[in-house]
């Protein structure tokens, strides 16, 4: 199976052609704001983090914005950056280029003599990138090349019931072709990380199951806090929710029924042909999305009971649902409707429909979040989201 994509100059495929307008920082984020709305085929975000950061919140800063940079979604980047902050231009130039040989051009805000210099200067860069991108037409490319990554958010039973199991067969169609699934969200790991750890393709994978669930519940302890205090939410409590635990049963059928190959720690880059691997992320759904978007995913699968219209400036998310009433009331932020399979309906058939549509938004068609223009961005930190 095959889908149609960009070839980029590092190997990798791309399913969306974007130039990437970054933002190093807060303090550039407004600006990076203006140029993208001068600039067709550009995209960008709002980077909250950047400066006055420790250096471990730093680090997971730099991974994502290199990451972003990286990501075979887009075809080049224009940082702009403000010039006094944490992640100095030197820094991001550098950690991208460790990551992708793709264009790139920077702008900071201080050389340049303020705003409207440096917006003008960013603008003929982002004009120039795009300019070259829009002259680039899709080809074949086997699907093996897909990393897909699954989130989970405003979760109800019907999650694990149905939409997180559709997902697993998914995961399990995408890796038996040679691709590469990641299942994310370790809080919600929590309870159901001895049936993971039973899955790990080697001693070390499973050492490191249960390192990143007990890392995070220790360190909530130790700020005096409980992972159960935020998690589940109210509205998965509203839905029919009760324990953590019961969250994380369903969560983990994202995963499907094969062998878990690796762990990776936030937004590190993920390696292409592994099978399913696990991603440390929080159980957040914009800064879980930002992490396997700079880990190098292409198209993150979201399956949502309750309903959640959450999207990325990076990777298209396909919404999914298990809960029929969900879908029907929410049919303009919903791709794909999982509730038969409670219904009688086949997983095996399901399973067949949503690897289609991965294969066609690949391929160009648009998700409802895309469409609607979600962008949602955050990113982790050491005293993290739950």
């Amino acid at each position: 199976m095959t889908f149609s994509g960009y070839r980029r100059p590092d190997g990798r495929a791309g399913v969306r052609n974007k130039v990437l307008i970054l933002p190093a920082s807060a303090c550039a984020s407004d600006t990076a704001r203006i140029v993208s709305q001068q600039i067709q085929g550009t995209v960008t975000f709002h980077n909250q983090q950047g400066c006055a950061q420790v250096a471990p919140d730093q680090q997971l800063t730099m991974d994502v914005l290199a990451g972003f940079a990286a990501n075979p979604n887009i075809y080049g980047t224009v940082a702009v950056s403000l010039g006094c902050e944490n992640c100095q231009m030197d820094l991001v130039s550098a950690a991208i280029r460790e990551r992708t040989n793709k264009p790139f051009r920077q702008v900071i805000i201080q050389e340049a003599g303020g705003t409207s210099e440096a917006v003008k200067a960013a603008c003929r860069y982002a004009g120039e990138l795009a300019e070259e991108a829009s002259l680039l037409r899709r080809e074949e490319i086997p699907i093996s090349e897909l990393i897909i990554g699954t989130e989970c958010g405003g979760s109800d039973p019907t999650s694990g019931l149905a939409a997180n199991v559709v997902i697993g067969s998914l995961s399990d169609r995408i890796t038996a072709a040679g691709g590469t699934a990641i299942l994310s969200e370790t809080t919600e790991f929590i309870g159901a990380e001895h049936i993971l750890a039973r899955r790990a393709a080697t001693p070390q994978v499973r050492s490191r199951i249960f390192e990143i669930v007990h890392r995070y519940e220790k360190a909530l302890r130790q700020v005096g806090e409980d992972v159960r205090n935020g998690n589940p939410s109210p509205g998965n409590k509203a839905g029919g929710i009760t324990t953590l635990e019961e969250k994380s049963l369903g969560c983990i059928h994202k995963g499907g029924h094969t062998a878990i190959n690796a762990v990776y720690d936030y937004a590190k880059q993920v390696s292409p042909h592994q099978g399913l691997v696990i991603m440390d992320t929080p159980g957040n759904d914009p800064s879980s999305v930002a992490a396997m978007a700079a880990g190098g995913a292409q198209i993150v699968v979201f399956s949502t009971g309750r309903g959640t219209p959450t999207g990325n400036p990076i990777v298209p998310v396909i919404k999914l649902t298990g809960n029929r009433i969900t879908f029907e009331k929410m049919r303009e932020n919903m791709d794909f409707d999982a509730s038969p399979l409670i219904y009688g309906g086949s997983l095996s058939v399901l399973g067949d429909e949503l690897l289609k549509l991965v294969s066609e938004v690949a391929g160009g068609r648009l998700t409802k979040s895309e469409a609607l223009g979600y962008t949602e961005m955050a990113i982790a930190r050491v005293c993290n989201y739950v």
